[in-house]
């Protein structure tokens, strides 16, 4: 679903995307983070991490059907992991994704 790159880029320029692990965590500590979504590349390690705060702070979690490298081009920044900060944003941009299930034992 590469459409989603327009409506990320546009969340991005609304200054509603937290970009990044560490930018993702503390939109998730303060309550902004409305949905976090992950490239299709990225590590097992910082998919873990995601899942962890996802689940810790009740925020929904997408797998994009796109590569870090493809988020550089719209973003002009190579990411794997994205925070959304709008509601709005982030249910049209979780509308035909696959929602990652957390499940609370694998921490």
């Amino acid at each position: 679903m590469k459409s989603k790159i327009g409506l990320i880029t546009m969340c991005a320029k609304a200054g509603r995307l937290a970009m990044g692990m560490d930018m993702m965590k503390d939109s998730c500590k303060n309550g902004s983070a409305k949905g976090i979504f992950v490239a299709s590349d990225i590590s097992d390690k910082s998919l873990k991490e995601a899942r962890y705060c996802s689940s810790r702070y009740d925020v929904g979690l997408w797998a994009l059907d796109m590569t870090m490298d493809e988020l550089m081009k719209g973003l002009g920044k190579r990411v794997g992991v994205l925070a959304v900060c709008d509601s709005g944003f982030a249910k049209s941009c979780a509308k035909g994704l696959e929602k990652i299930i957390i499940e609370d034992d694998k921490f």
